[in-house]
């Protein structure tokens, strides 16, 4: 992997730690106060999007560049990063639902629901800090077989 593509892969990985970090209150709030804050909820579903979409395009990256056909779909992206070992095959079953998620996020404001949304970030701070420990690993790994 060049310095270059690493690079790209750290910003992505940097703009999810970001994510997670500014969502932490909002895994704290109860239901009520998040259903109550309509800036609060505009605010969680883009910041969601956005570390959703930065793990795609790491996964989407990697496997082009590993010599690998497109992935057909986002979810499918997730599946293929776990084929491929760059996460575990069992974190990218987790992780492969946030696809839809990040499609509801974008498509379907109006039939979003919040409850699916608030719980969405409580296992974003789980999952997506194992991913992004899990595709550091792999960067790590990539540059010592080199």
């Amino acid at each position: 992997m060049s310095p270059v593509e690493e690079g790209m892969i750290r910003r992505k990985l940097a703009a999810i730690v970001e994510n997670l970090k500014a969502l932490e209150p909002i895994a704290l709030m109860t239901q009520g106060q998040y259903l109550e804050d309509l800036y609060k909820r505009k605010a969680t579903e883009r910041l969601l999007q956005e570390l959703i979409e930065a793990a795609i395009d790491i996964n989407t990256y990697i496997i082009v560049q590993t010599g690998h056909a497109i992935p057909d779909d986002y979810y499918e992206s997730f599946i293929k990063a776990g084929a491929l070992q760059i996460i575990s095959s069992d974190l990218a079953e987790k992780l492969a639902p946030s696809a839809g998620l990040r499609n509801r996020l974008v498509h379907e404001y109006n039939m979003l629901e919040h409850s699916v949304v608030l719980d969405a970030v409580r296992k974003a701070e789980e999952l997506y800090t194992e991913y992004v420990r899990q595709v550091e690993n792999y960067i790590q790994e990539t540059q010592n077989a080199r």
